[in-house]
């Protein structure tokens, strides 16, 4: 069984998923960019949008019933990979050890021609 988490203090979906799923004491949250619950881009740095993301997804954890503690495994979407030293820094102030498993990838573009997208997946 699945069920949908929505909190009204991050960004709607803008399109048909959900901010996050929890099965089986997991949760798997969409990716989240650097908006506010507003849908409004917060800054105009990868490392301002990083920080407004993870203020996001700490919003959809709770909702969920988890906590950025609980972290399990993030993936960091950014638009230019130039921008990592700088988004790391802002990662680096939320996620505590023992980290989560990572990966960071450049893509070509991303949705609101934002400049980076966090999503994770945590335990309850």
């Amino acid at each position: 069984m699945k069920v949908s988490v929505h909190t009204d203090k991050a960004p709607a979906a803008i399109g048909p998923y959900s901010q996050a799923v929890v099965a089986n004491g997991m949760v798997y949250t969409s990716g989240q960019l650097g908006m506010n619950a507003e849908g409004v881009l917060q800054g105009e740095t990868a490392a301002e949008q990083a920080e407004q993301a993870i203020q996001n997804l700490k919003e959809v954890l709770a909702q969920a019933g988890s906590s950025i503690d609980n972290v399990v495994k993030t993936t960091v979407f950014l638009a230019d990979i130039n921008d990592f030293v700088a988004v790391n820094e802002v990662y680096g102030k939320h996620f505590t050890k023992p980290y989560p498993a990572r990966s960071a990838v450049q893509v070509a573009n991303l949705p609101k021609a934002a400049r980076v997208e966090i999503e994770v997946i945590a335990t309850i």
